[in-house]
């Protein structure tokens, strides 16, 4: 299963960017991204929330330590298994997932906020999370699944990153070939091949979407007005 990513918070966008642009009038996109641990989905991810200020980052709960580095409420949501058991209970988790033997999840409430509120939820969870929030919200959902170039440069990738064991590298590889073979289901695929060219890539995915639901809102507005002609001349 895929690690999560510890979540950065979001760079303000540069003036005049295109990214920057004023919120459009539509209802927020679930953008999901999955990948094996070290495709290069974190760098990837924390730049186009680092360049998007229409997107925000959805923050995990986890039952796992917390590391050095990290501090609660900006990586994760640090909580204890009895208070995981207890969100799971009460529906307050949009998904939930066991990754390396942790719990991990998304709670319901800030993002069904910020889609009302039209802004874009970023979404860095694996295969799991991502058929869980298909059942419960298919259509909010884009997702995009991040492929290395080969499996000897995500090996050459994880121990790079000099962060895990020999053993856990090897898990981690292990768990790779499970977690590519659920590509299929995800709206997009991204080969991470050079890393300024998958952003490119990605960000063009997330443009294209959003112009979409642009147009659609347009679609909705239009036929509903046709529909109104069409029953005022017949009488119907």
């Amino acid at each position: 299963m895929s690690k999560r990513r510890k979540s950065r918070r979001p760079l303000k966008p540069k003036a005049g960017s295109q990214d920057s642009a004023k919120r459009i009038p539509r209802r927020g996109i679930m953008f999901v991204v999955s990948s094996p641990s070290g495709a290069g989905k974190t760098t990837l991810t924390r730049n186009l929330v680092n360049s998007d200020g229409n997107l925000e980052l959805s923050i995990s709960v986890t039952t796992r330590p917390r590391r050095p580095s990290e501090v609660d409420g900006v990586h994760y949501h640090f909580i204890t298994k009895q208070k995981f058991a207890e969100m799971r209970r009460a529906n307050e988790l949009l998904e939930f997932a066991k990754v390396h033997g942790n719990f991990y999840g998304t709670p319901r409430g800030p993002v069904e906020h910020a889609l009302a509120a039209g802004k874009d939820v970023l979404f860095d969870i694996d295969w799991q999370g991502a058929k869980q929030l298909y059942e419960k919200m298919r259509t909010d959902v884009v997702s995009v699944f991040v492929l290395p170039p080969s499996a000897k440069e995500l090996k050459a990738r994880l121990e790079r990153r000099a962060e895990d064991s020999a053993d856990v590298i090897a898990r981690r590889l292990k768990n790779a070939a499970q977690e590519i073979l659920h590509w299929v289901e995800y709206d997009h695929l991204v080969v991470n091949r050079d890393l300024n060219e998958a952003y490119g890539e990605l960000r063009n995915i997330l443009r294209s979407e959003r112009a979409k639901r642009v147009r659609r809102r347009k679609f909705v507005k239009a036929t509903a007005k046709l529909l109104a002609d069409l029953k005022s001349i017949t009488g119907g």
